[in-house]
């Protein structure tokens, strides 16, 4: 069962405004990386499903989480359809991200009031994900469909729009000032958060420093 509710996974996203997204095969590197980001000011976090027995590694992230980072919010990512989110959301995931929207996922993360966070590339798709429950559409992929500008034009005709962009997202001052001033809810950081040299030598204090420097670019 998911640990957070609802308002609570959301209004965090909006306040932090960051969410490291992640994957690794590896149960304890996974912890790692998750506590480095919660020790850095992280309180929302995306493990994405993105490699064999994936739902092995989420399930003892959850567990290690509730322990050692009581106040990180954990969702899945690169989910593409519902009996996978029923799997997640089962294991205690708080939150459901897919690269694209597909209106099942919908319907079973709305039965039990979880987050569902669909990708999107047009105005159409946003407004039939929000027609379908999804409080936070994710912008995907946004250095693709039009970066900063696409989100502020969207902004425009649905003011109401809450927007995580995922892709072309770095921990540096120009491109963090460039989305908030867009109007993004939220950002999810991936690949720039954690080069892959730092994760393989276990320097982990770094990955905690990016975090904080995001941070404060953000806030």
């Amino acid at each position: 069962m998911a640990k957070f509710n609802k308002i609570k996974v959301i209004s965090t996203m909006a306040t932090t405004k960051m969410v490291p997204v992640f994957y690794d095969e590896n149960t304890e590197t996974a912890c790692r990386v998750a506590k480095a980001c919660y020790e850095g000011g992280v309180r929302a976090f995306e493990f994405t499903n993105r490699g064999d027995f994936a739902q092995g590694v989420f399930a003892g992230l959850i567990k290690y989480a509730a322990k050692e980072c009581p106040e990180l919010i954990l969702g899945i990512g690169s989910i593409i359809d519902a009996p996978t989110a029923a799997l997640y959301m089962q294991l205690g995931a708080n939150f459901v991200v897919g690269p694209y929207f597909n209106i099942e996922i919908a319907r079973i993360c709305n039965r039990r009031l979880v987050p569902y966070i669909p990708g999107c590339g047009s105005v159409t798709e946003i407004g039939n994900a929000q027609e379908a429950g999804c409080d936070v559409c994710k912008v995907f992929p946004a250095g693709n469909v039009g970066g900063p500008s696409f989100v502020s034009n969207i902004k425009a005709p649905l003011p109401w729009s809450q927007i995580m962009v995922t892709g072309a997202v770095e921990p540096a001052e120009e491109n963090l000032t460039a989305w908030m001033k867009a109007g993004v809810t939220c950002v999810g950081m991936g690949s720039k958060l954690f080069p892959k040299e730092v994760i393989k030598a276990g320097r982990w204090d770094e990955i905690t420093k990016l975090c904080r420097y995001a941070l404060s670019i953000i806030q």
